[in-house]
Protein backbone atom coordinates (compact mmCIF):
# COMPACT_ATOMS: atom_id res chain seq x y z
CA UNK A 1 0.00 0.00 0.00
CA UNK A 2 1.21 3.56 -0.68
CA UNK A 3 2.52 5.51 2.28
CA UNK A 4 0.25 8.30 3.44
CA UNK A 5 1.23 11.96 3.78
CA UNK A 6 -0.80 14.65 5.53
CA UNK A 7 0.22 17.98 3.97
CA UNK A 8 -0.74 21.27 5.66
CA UNK A 9 0.17 24.41 3.68
CA UNK A 10 -1.84 27.63 3.49
CA UNK A 11 -0.29 28.82 0.21
CA UNK A 12 -2.58 27.32 -2.44
CA UNK A 13 0.04 27.23 -5.21
CA UNK A 14 2.62 25.49 -3.02
CA UNK A 15 0.02 23.12 -1.60
CA UNK A 16 -1.25 22.05 -5.03
CA UNK A 17 2.27 21.71 -6.45
CA UNK A 18 3.45 19.57 -3.53
CA UNK A 19 0.30 17.48 -3.55
CA UNK A 20 0.76 16.72 -7.24
CA UNK A 21 4.49 16.01 -6.91
CA UNK A 22 4.00 13.70 -3.92
CA UNK A 23 1.17 11.85 -5.67
CA UNK A 24 3.34 11.32 -8.75
CA UNK A 25 6.07 10.03 -6.42
CA UNK A 26 3.67 7.33 -5.22
CA UNK A 27 2.38 8.76 -1.93
CA UNK A 28 -1.27 8.92 -0.94
CA UNK A 29 -1.71 12.59 -0.04
CA UNK A 30 -4.30 14.44 2.01
CA UNK A 31 -3.80 18.20 1.63
CA UNK A 32 -5.32 20.79 3.97
CA UNK A 33 -4.98 24.57 4.23
CA UNK A 34 -4.50 25.23 7.94
CA UNK A 35 -3.56 23.79 11.32
CA UNK A 36 -7.13 23.22 12.50
CA UNK A 37 -7.84 20.97 9.50
CA UNK A 38 -4.48 19.26 9.97
CA UNK A 39 -5.26 18.28 13.56
CA UNK A 40 -8.75 17.12 12.66
CA UNK A 41 -7.46 14.98 9.80
CA UNK A 42 -4.60 13.55 11.88
CA UNK A 43 -7.11 12.48 14.52
CA UNK A 44 -9.49 10.97 11.95
CA UNK A 45 -6.94 9.11 9.86
CA UNK A 46 -3.38 9.08 11.25
CA UNK A 47 -0.89 9.37 8.35
CA UNK A 48 2.51 7.74 7.99
CA UNK A 49 4.18 11.18 7.95
CA UNK A 50 3.14 14.83 8.32
CA UNK A 51 4.42 17.70 6.18
CA UNK A 52 3.58 20.96 8.00
CA UNK A 53 4.11 24.57 7.00
CA UNK A 54 5.28 26.61 9.99
CA UNK A 55 3.50 29.88 9.15
CA UNK A 56 -0.24 29.22 8.88
CA UNK A 57 -3.18 31.35 10.07
CA UNK A 58 -4.90 30.37 13.30
CA UNK A 59 -3.09 27.27 14.51
CA UNK A 60 0.36 27.23 12.92
CA UNK A 61 2.58 24.25 12.22
CA UNK A 62 4.47 24.53 15.50
CA UNK A 63 1.23 24.41 17.48
CA UNK A 64 0.03 21.40 15.51
CA UNK A 65 3.31 19.68 16.30
CA UNK A 66 3.09 20.50 20.02
CA UNK A 67 -0.50 19.23 20.28
CA UNK A 68 0.27 15.93 18.60
CA UNK A 69 3.37 15.34 20.70
CA UNK A 70 1.48 16.20 23.89
CA UNK A 71 -1.07 13.56 22.90
CA UNK A 72 1.72 11.00 22.56
CA UNK A 73 1.55 10.92 18.75
CA UNK A 74 5.03 10.01 17.46
CA UNK A 75 4.24 10.22 13.74
CA UNK A 76 7.31 11.71 11.99
CA UNK A 77 6.91 15.40 11.16
CA UNK A 78 8.76 17.36 8.47
CA UNK A 79 8.38 21.14 8.77
CA UNK A 80 8.35 23.60 5.86
CA UNK A 81 9.66 26.99 6.89
CA UNK A 82 10.66 30.30 5.36
CA UNK A 83 12.41 31.19 8.63
CA UNK A 84 16.15 30.78 8.19
CA UNK A 85 17.52 31.82 11.59
CA UNK A 86 18.91 29.04 13.75
CA UNK A 87 16.64 30.06 16.66
CA UNK A 88 13.59 29.58 14.44
CA UNK A 89 14.71 26.12 13.40
CA UNK A 90 15.40 25.20 17.02
CA UNK A 91 11.86 26.27 17.90
CA UNK A 92 10.58 23.69 15.43
CA UNK A 93 12.76 20.94 16.88
CA UNK A 94 11.71 21.96 20.38
CA UNK A 95 8.07 21.61 19.35
CA UNK A 96 8.79 17.99 18.47
CA UNK A 97 9.48 18.12 14.73
CA UNK A 98 11.87 15.54 13.32
CA UNK A 99 13.28 17.54 10.43
CA UNK A 100 12.71 20.69 8.37
CA UNK A 101 13.11 22.08 4.88
CA UNK A 102 13.73 25.77 4.24
CA UNK A 103 11.73 27.59 1.57
CA UNK A 104 12.32 27.96 -1.31
CA UNK A 105 13.10 24.27 -1.55
CA UNK A 106 13.84 21.70 -4.22
CA UNK A 107 11.09 19.08 -4.26
CA UNK A 108 13.75 16.36 -4.54
CA UNK A 109 15.06 17.44 -1.14
CA UNK A 110 11.55 17.10 0.30
CA UNK A 111 11.35 13.59 -1.16
CA UNK A 112 14.76 12.67 0.28
CA UNK A 113 13.89 13.90 3.77
CA UNK A 114 10.52 12.12 3.72
CA UNK A 115 12.20 8.87 2.67
CA UNK A 116 14.73 9.23 5.47
CA UNK A 117 12.02 9.83 8.08
CA UNK A 118 9.94 6.90 6.88
CA UNK A 119 12.95 4.56 6.80
CA UNK A 120 13.76 5.41 10.40
CA UNK A 121 10.24 4.64 11.57
CA UNK A 122 9.56 1.57 9.41
CA UNK A 123 9.39 -1.77 11.24
CA UNK A 124 11.72 -4.62 10.31
CA UNK A 125 10.01 -6.60 7.50
CA UNK A 126 8.56 -10.02 8.20
CA UNK A 127 11.36 -11.67 6.22
CA UNK A 128 13.79 -10.47 8.88
CA UNK A 129 15.77 -8.20 6.59
CA UNK A 130 16.28 -4.93 8.46
CA UNK A 131 15.75 -1.55 6.84
CA UNK A 132 18.07 1.43 6.97
CA UNK A 133 16.76 2.90 10.19
CA UNK A 134 19.01 3.52 13.17
CA UNK A 135 17.30 0.63 15.01
CA UNK A 136 17.93 -1.64 12.04
CA UNK A 137 21.57 -0.67 11.88
CA UNK A 138 21.93 -1.74 15.50
CA UNK A 139 20.73 -5.21 14.45
CA UNK A 140 23.16 -5.48 11.54
CA UNK A 141 26.84 -5.41 12.52
CA UNK A 142 27.79 -4.67 8.90
CA UNK A 143 25.75 -1.44 9.07
CA UNK A 144 26.92 -0.20 12.44
CA UNK A 145 29.55 2.49 12.62
CA UNK A 146 33.02 1.98 14.01
CA UNK A 147 31.96 1.03 17.54
CA UNK A 148 34.38 -1.88 17.90
CA UNK A 149 37.32 0.53 17.88
CA UNK A 150 35.75 3.26 20.03
CA UNK A 151 36.15 3.97 23.70
CA UNK A 152 32.48 3.35 24.44
CA UNK A 153 30.99 0.28 26.09
CA UNK A 154 27.94 -1.26 24.50
CA UNK A 155 25.50 -4.14 24.51
CA UNK A 156 22.29 -4.95 22.67
CA UNK A 157 20.38 -2.86 25.20
CA UNK A 158 22.72 -0.14 26.47
CA UNK A 159 25.65 1.99 25.33
CA UNK A 160 27.74 4.34 27.44
CA UNK A 161 30.68 6.71 27.14
CA UNK A 162 31.96 9.97 28.65
CA UNK A 163 29.55 9.84 31.57
CA UNK A 164 26.54 9.19 29.32
CA UNK A 165 24.37 6.10 29.55
CA UNK A 166 21.75 5.19 26.95
CA UNK A 167 19.00 2.58 27.28
CA UNK A 168 18.32 1.69 23.64
CA UNK A 169 15.13 -0.28 24.19
CA UNK A 170 13.47 2.32 26.42
CA UNK A 171 15.07 5.16 24.40
CA UNK A 172 16.23 6.93 27.57
CA UNK A 173 19.54 8.69 28.23
CA UNK A 174 21.30 10.02 31.34
CA UNK A 175 24.31 12.23 31.95
CA UNK A 176 25.35 11.10 35.38
CA UNK A 177 22.10 10.95 37.36
CA UNK A 178 20.27 13.52 35.20
CA UNK A 179 17.90 12.13 32.60
CA UNK A 180 17.68 14.03 29.32
CA UNK A 181 14.59 14.55 27.19
CA UNK A 182 15.56 13.97 23.55
CA UNK A 183 13.67 13.86 20.29
CA UNK A 184 14.00 10.82 18.02
CA UNK A 185 16.65 12.46 15.85
CA UNK A 186 18.61 13.77 18.84
CA UNK A 187 18.61 10.31 20.40
CA UNK A 188 19.87 8.64 17.23
CA UNK A 189 22.55 11.29 16.71
CA UNK A 190 23.76 10.92 20.30
CA UNK A 191 23.77 7.14 20.03
CA UNK A 192 25.98 7.35 16.94
CA UNK A 193 28.41 9.65 18.75
CA UNK A 194 28.44 7.53 21.92
CA UNK A 195 29.07 4.31 19.98
CA UNK A 196 32.04 6.02 18.34
CA UNK A 197 33.34 8.01 21.31
CA UNK A 198 36.79 9.42 20.62
CA UNK A 199 36.42 8.99 16.85
CA UNK A 200 35.87 12.02 14.62
CA UNK A 201 32.83 11.40 12.42
CA UNK A 202 32.71 13.49 9.27
CA UNK A 203 29.58 15.29 8.13
CA UNK A 204 28.86 12.85 5.29
CA UNK A 205 29.04 9.83 7.58
CA UNK A 206 26.64 11.39 10.09
CA UNK A 207 24.17 12.47 7.41
CA UNK A 208 24.24 8.99 5.90
CA UNK A 209 23.79 7.20 9.23
CA UNK A 210 21.06 9.46 10.64
CA UNK A 211 19.18 10.77 7.60
CA UNK A 212 20.22 8.26 4.96
CA UNK A 213 21.14 11.13 2.64
CA UNK A 214 23.95 13.69 2.45
CA UNK A 215 22.33 17.09 2.00
CA UNK A 216 25.60 18.69 0.92
CA UNK A 217 28.02 21.26 2.33
CA UNK A 218 25.46 24.06 2.28
CA UNK A 219 23.06 22.33 4.65
CA UNK A 220 22.86 23.61 8.24
CA UNK A 221 20.67 20.73 9.38
CA UNK A 222 23.38 18.82 11.23
CA UNK A 223 24.80 21.94 12.91
CA UNK A 224 21.35 22.84 14.24
CA UNK A 225 20.82 19.37 15.72
CA UNK A 226 24.30 19.31 17.28
CA UNK A 227 23.72 22.74 18.81
CA UNK A 228 20.39 21.72 20.23
CA UNK A 229 21.83 18.47 21.60
CA UNK A 230 24.66 20.41 23.25
CA UNK A 231 22.15 22.62 25.04
CA UNK A 232 20.59 19.55 26.60
CA UNK A 233 23.86 17.80 27.42
CA UNK A 234 26.01 20.62 28.78
CA UNK A 235 26.15 21.40 32.50
CA UNK A 236 27.79 24.36 34.30
CA UNK A 237 31.31 23.46 35.35
CA UNK A 238 31.24 20.13 33.54
CA UNK A 239 33.32 19.32 30.45
CA UNK A 240 31.72 19.80 27.06
CA UNK A 241 31.06 16.43 25.44
CA UNK A 242 30.46 17.13 21.74
CA UNK A 243 33.40 18.81 20.03
CA UNK A 244 33.57 20.37 16.58
CA UNK A 245 36.53 19.41 14.42
CA UNK A 246 36.48 22.33 12.02
CA UNK A 247 36.13 21.35 8.40
CA UNK A 248 35.68 17.68 9.27
CA UNK A 249 32.83 16.84 11.65
CA UNK A 250 32.15 16.04 15.30
CA UNK A 251 33.51 13.84 18.08
CA UNK A 252 32.24 12.85 21.51
CA UNK A 253 34.86 12.96 24.23
CA UNK A 254 35.12 14.18 27.81
CA UNK A 255 38.01 16.63 28.15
Amino acid sequence: MPQTVLLAEDDRAIRHALERALTLEGYQVTAVADGVEALAQAHRTPPDVLLLDVMMPGIDGLQVCRVLRAEGDRTPILMLTALVETADRIAGLDAGADDYVVKPFDVEEVFARLRALLRRTSPVPANGVPGTSADAMREDPQQSAFSSSSSSSSSDKQVSAAGLRMDLQARRVWRGSRELELTRTEFELLELLVRNAGIVLDHSTIYDRIWGYDFGPGSKNLAVYVGYLRRKLDEPGAPQLIHTVRGVGYVLRED
